[in-house]
């Protein structure tokens, strides 16, 4: 069994990523702390522990990766978490980010559709106490669906690109809530987008930076 252990050198390497972070834009202070607190080694095989802190997406099976820890920032930051909030991510992928809004205070609901990386994950919390955080809910389930039963969410992120703006989770997002998803648009370029919802269940549209993303699929695959 693999021992997680955080050294000096890690400890280290978080701060000069941090910096990095800084330099690329990010300002919210929260963020950074919560980035520069989380072990981020600890999410990934361990052939990749000594280059973990690089400010780039690293792969952790059945096709999906680890977010570029500027992405993860990026995306945190435009949700705007505050303590309390209640969170729907779609994509759990490697639990970090969901990881990153839980010790910014939310309560977050995640889905993942892929059940190998849905079963480990589930594995490594029964084995390791870091990754049994009590505000994190998992479920594995299509991300398009969301989880309706525990609606209405204040803020939803999508930690893949979806070719569209999915209605079925803007109906689970409270009124004034806040979606923060990569959309592709007709040119594939992945946008960044912000979309709070409106009283009348509209919704308004703000776009950012271009990133790219692993395609937000339809379908639970086993």
């Amino acid at each position: 069994m693999r021992k997680f252990e955080d050294t000096y050198l890690h400890k280290g390497l978080r701060k000069k990523l941090v910096a990095q972070l800084k330099e690329q834009g990010i300002k919210d202070q929260r963020v950074l702390d919560v980035i520069n607190n989380i072990p981020r080694h600890f999410f990934l095989d361990s052939a990749f522990d000594k280059i973990a802190y690089e400010n780039r997406p690293f792969p952790i099976g059945e096709g999906q990766t680890i977010s570029q820890p500027y992405t993860v920032a990026y995306q945190t930051e435009l949700l705007n978490v505050q303590q309390g909030d209640k969170i729907l991510e779609v994509g759990t992928g490697s639990v970090y980010q969901a990881l990153v809004l839980a010790q910014l205070g939310a309560e977050v609901h995640t889905i993942e559709r892929q059940k190998k990386l849905f079963d480990a994950q589930e594995k490594k919390r029964k084995r390791q106490e870091f990754f049994n955080h009590p505000d994190i809910h998992f479920y594995l389930g299509d991300g398009y669906l969301g989880v309706p039963e525990e609606a209405p969410f204040d803020k939803i992120i999508i930690t893949a690109a979806p070719p569209f703006i999915p209605e079925k989770l803007m109906a689970q997002l409270r009124i004034g809530g806040v979606m923060v998803a990569p959309v592709q648009d007709a040119d594939e370029r992945q946008i960044m987008m912000r979309i709070t919802k409106n009283d009348d269940g509209t919704w308004e549209e703000e776009r950012f930076e271009e990133f790219v993303f692993v395609p937000m699929l339809m379908n639970i695959n086993h």
